[in-house]
């Protein structure tokens, strides 16, 4: 063999149909090279894992109303997606700022716009939360349009070693930034049960709060250790025992999505983040700037609306969305993750 060939090597084999652990998935670590089967499963009305699907794409730009030579704000940039629709909007003119707090996945959005062509020349990213908006603005000028999702993109929840989901064992970690901070299990340690009952009531309305909260506490003076997911899982299973029968299942599910929402804002501080974030944002926007933001919960969306409403009577911005706009029910057909969507818009005067 000619020394200067390179060997190829085989990718590895694995016993039974799909390989079990998350990072020996490579179609979902790579779902780029593997269009056909992200295709499918897209057709089948769910998200390939590795992947996210933008929410209300043509609702957002529609309102946003970018033209070429503009400057804007992806405040959360995730997969790429909507950034991706952005920068296909300015056509190589103007530019596009982008902000996510994710360690982890902003090198690889980064590598997957670069192959698509979008150079510095038109695109910034940026390691930092979206509450820094006012360090944006002394950079790039006053902006024209700003977007911000504030959900959790499938990537995140997808992986199970970033501990999002009950679903899967994985640590219970939580954190968008696993380099920052401390994680959900480190939270727990030290959290009492008055102050665990009213975090999962105010970030997540969780009607069995105070069960959930006893029960927890009542392990770790036991001398457990929460450190995992399934764990976690387990004691909110049976806290709810109490639940009927036949609504019981349905009932764990919910109040585990729940409790790992209010845990996930906690640790992440997503509630402090975004009020910093809409209390900057008129400084940061141009005159009749336009911005626009996605919700997927109830504390969220209150902590916008009032923003919106507040600034508006006070004249910040000439007009607000009037309601939420949802995701039409088409879209949330072939993307369920939607459903929960409200799209709220405000424009500086």
């Amino acid at each position: 063999m000619d020394n200067g060939e390179q060997k190829h090597e085989r990718r590895i084999r694995y016993k039974g149909t799909h390989p079990k652990a998350f990072k020996e998935k490579y179609k979902e670590l790579q779902p780029e090279q593997y269009a056909e089967d992200v295709a499918k499963v897209i057709s089948r009305g769910s998200t390939p894992a590795g992947t996210h699907r933008s929410i209300c794409v043509k609702e957002i730009l529609e309102f946003l109303q970018i033209t070429p030579g503009q400057t804007g704000l992806d405040a959360t940039l995730g997969y790429g997606g909507h950034t991706l629709e952005m920068l296909k909007c300015l056509n190589n003119k103007g530019h596009l700022y982008a902000l996510d707090v994710d360690s982890y996945e902003l090198p690889r959005t980064r590598e997957r716009l670069e192959r698509l062509g979008y150079s510095a020349d038109v695109l910034t990213l940026r390691h930092m939360n979206f509450s820094d908006i006012d360090q944006i603005a002394v950079e790039a000028g006053p902006l024209n349009f700003v977007l911000a999702d504030l959900g959790v993109s499938s990537m995140q929840i997808d992986n199970p070693e970033r501990g999002f989901s009950f679903k899967n064992e994985g640590p219970l970690d939580l954190r968008l930034d696993p380099a920052r901070g401390i994680s959900a299990a480190e939270r727990l340690k030290s959290i009492s049960q008055e102050e665990l009952t009213g975090l999962l009531t105010e970030n997540a309305d969780e009607p069995y709060a105070e069960r959930i909260a006893r029960a927890v506490i009542s392990e770790i003076k036991k001398g457990a250790n929460i450190k995992t997911t399934t764990q976690l899982r387990q004691i909110i299973k049976a806290a709810l025992i109490f639940v009927p029968q036949s609504t019981r299942d349905e009932e764990i599910k919910k109040s585990c999505q729940r409790c790992f929402q209010a845990l996930r804002i906690d640790v992440n501080n997503e509630f402090e983040a975004l009020d910093a974030f809409l209390e900057k944002l008129p400084a940061a926007l141009a005159e009749r700037g336009r911005v626009a933001i996605m919700s997927f919960h109830s504390g969220e969306d209150r902590l916008v609306k009032k923003s919106f409403q507040r600034l508006f009577r006070e004249g910040v911005y000439r007009e607000i969305a009037p309601e939420p706009i949802r995701p039409s029910a088409e879209e949330c057909h072939d993307n369920p993750r939607a459903r929960s969507t409200k799209l709220r818009w405000a424009i500086k005067a």
